[in-house]
């Protein structure tokens, strides 16, 4: 891909972006887009030959989007969970083949409809937990675990010095993957999990 061609496609990210900021700006949680380099680190977790499906929370203009399906996951095996309106249409254009829900990630068996009983390989989530209660944020966590088997992670990136979720019951774990300095801002990336 040229030079020019990338520019022009970032910039296009970053138009995406600065709308759905301006049209709602407590449902995004960052002041630009995540970096490909953070968004590479979060998808690194995938693990393509599971044969399971990923679920992406909070896909925002596509960037985190775009890591997981490099790493192997067919278009169809990925479910994206956006609730702007803005950004599903955007994301439904760069990746038709992908299962783009416009919806709330708090009520995920309504939003994921026919496929709430699935089990996912993992969940990469940018939803900004840090904006609401803490236990909403642990009662999604909870509830994302379910929906992987013990043992697989679920990724969130926050931009706090803290996990949004400091503490799991017994039988779960967090634990930091890494402080993504090349981010603005700098974020942290924190995995969940139920320990086998």
């Amino acid at each position: 891909m040229s030079m020019r061609k990338r520019v022009g496609l970032k910039f296009r990210d970053e138009i995406a972006f600065l709308k759905g900021w301006k049209r709602d700006r407590t449902s995004v949680g960052a002041i630009a887009p995540t970096s490909t380099v953070t968004a590479r680190k979060m998808a690194s977790v995938v693990h393509p030959g599971s044969g399971l499906p990923v679920l992406e929370l909070g896909p925002g203009t596509g960037v985190i989007t775009k890591a997981i399906l490099a790493r192997g996951i067919a278009p169809q095996n990925l479910t994206s969970i956006e609730y702007s309106p803005e950004f599903c249409q955007h994301l439904r254009s760069l990746f038709p083949q992908v299962d783009i829900r416009c919806g709330d990630a708090f009520a995920l068996d309504l939003t994921l409809g026919g496929k709430r009983a699935a089990k996912f390989d993992c969940v990469i989530s940018a939803i900004p937990l840090l904006h609401l209660p803490v236990d909403r944020r642990l009662a999604l966590v909870l509830d994302l675990l379910e929906r992987v088997p013990v043992g697989r992670p679920v990724v969130q990136i926050t931009y706090g010095i803290l996990s949004p979720v400091v503490a799991l019951p017994a039988g779960y774990e967090v634990r930091h993957l890494a402080f993504m300095v090349r981010n603005i801002p700098p974020a942290q990336l924190w995995i969940y999990r139920k320990i086998p």
